[in-house]
């Protein structure tokens, strides 16, 4: 009677230990749009004269189809950062310093919103550890053909920001040897160079407000996020 008594009170204490565990894991899956003042698909003789003169500054976007973060589930929602470097992001030069705003899907409940912000100073990849303001809007990223080769993409984060794209078109090629000379910002499964009709910030925050359109300057792809 002992034995079974001491059993039944070793596994009630279990129960929350593991449960709590559980809590701890994220594993998500969605949407990524980014956006630079910088063509990223450009050739080398272009992309060298870019460079420490712009692609300072970047919008981007992830959309969550399904998954949880820290066990906070977060289905449909989305979160936007911005970003404003010290100089040209991805050239392989000093970038500081980097300065961000994070605008977070409106619809989120506080375990949502603080979950969000969490995954997106985690994706981010240093480039949102200084977040200098949190703004809360309605975010949507919507692509239109489920391909992100050939997808037409837009990103509003309420009236704060916006990413506008459609796939890249041969007569888009300027020097005829462009290349996807630079990466994409923060980690993804898989992303395509696209044209950007339209880029911009309104907001608050980082001192400066832009609007860059009509550049090589966009990703569109799928990200994935498990521990």
């Amino acid at each position: 009677m002992r034995n079974t008594l001491f059993s039944f009170v070793c596994a009630l204490l279990a129960v929350p230990l593991l449960s709590g565990a559980d809590m701890t894991k994220s594993n998500l899956r969605g949407q990524y749009i980014e956006a630079r003042n910088a063509d990223v698909y450009t050739g080398p003789c272009f992309a060298n004269g870019e460079a420490g003169q712009v692609g300072d500054l970047a919008v981007l976007g992830w959309s969550i189809e399904q998954g949880n973060w820290q066990g906070v589930p977060l289905d449909g929602l989305s979160v936007a950062g911005i970003v404003r470097a010290g100089n040209t992001l991805g050239a392989g030069i000093d970038v500081s310093p980097v300065r961000a705003v994070l605008i977070v899907d409106q619809r989120a409940n506080p375990a949502q919103r603080a979950a969000l912000q969490s995954l997106a100073r985690t994706m981010g990849g240093g480039l949102l550890d200084d977040v200098v303001r949190v703004e809360y809007a309605p975010v949507s990223l919507t692509i239109q053909d489920n391909s992100v080769h050939t997808a037409t993409a837009t990103l509003v984060a309420g009236g704060l920001a916006r990413i506008e794209t459609r796939a890249l078109r041969t007569s888009d090629n300027i020097c005829h040897n462009e290349e996807t000379f630079y990466p994409p910002l923060t980690q993804v499964d898989h992303a395509m160079p696209a044209f950007t009709v339209a880029e911009s910030f309104g907001g608050q925050g980082l001192g400066e407000t832009w609007s860059a359109p009509g550049k090589r300057s966009s990703f569109v792809g799928t990200f994935h996020y498990a521990n």
